[in-house]
């Protein structure tokens, strides 16, 4: 009979593990400002605030509306500007609705991108 303890390989195992998550708290405490940023900051903002409607679409929306405007999580946007104001368009950009988070649009587009959106076929 072998006199080692099967006990052995499971502490080790739980002493690295415990040690590894200290790690990565410490790891995520310092980090936590960038990421709560977006990891990106300025560079985001400027990007969005030179951006066109289709490209904030493309970085904003088209996960929840689909590649080509068709739905999914939120509604189908061809169309839209038939049965919705400008105003409602703009009200939505701006607040959010529903799922829809408020603040995906920067203010100073919002009326460039609801022009857009109602314009869509």
């Amino acid at each position: 009979m072998s006199s080692r303890n099967p006990l052995i390989p499971f502490a080790i195992i739980a002493v690295l593990g415990i040690i590894l998550m200290f790690v990565f708290s410490f790891k995520g405490i310092g980090d936590h400002k960038n990421l709560a940023s977006g990891g990106e900051g300025e560079e985001k903002t400027a990007d969005v605030a030179n951006a066109s409607p289709e490209e904030i679409y493309q970085q904003s929306c088209i996960s929840c509306h689909g590649q080509n405007y068709e739905g999914g999580v939120g509604p189908q946007l061809t169309g839209i500007g038939e049965k919705v104001s400008l105003d409602e368009i703009k009200d939505t950009l701006k607040n959010g609705r529903g799922t829809m988070p408020p603040g995906l649009v920067p203010d100073e587009k919002i009326d460039e991108m609801a022009d857009w959106v109602s314009k869509l076929k």
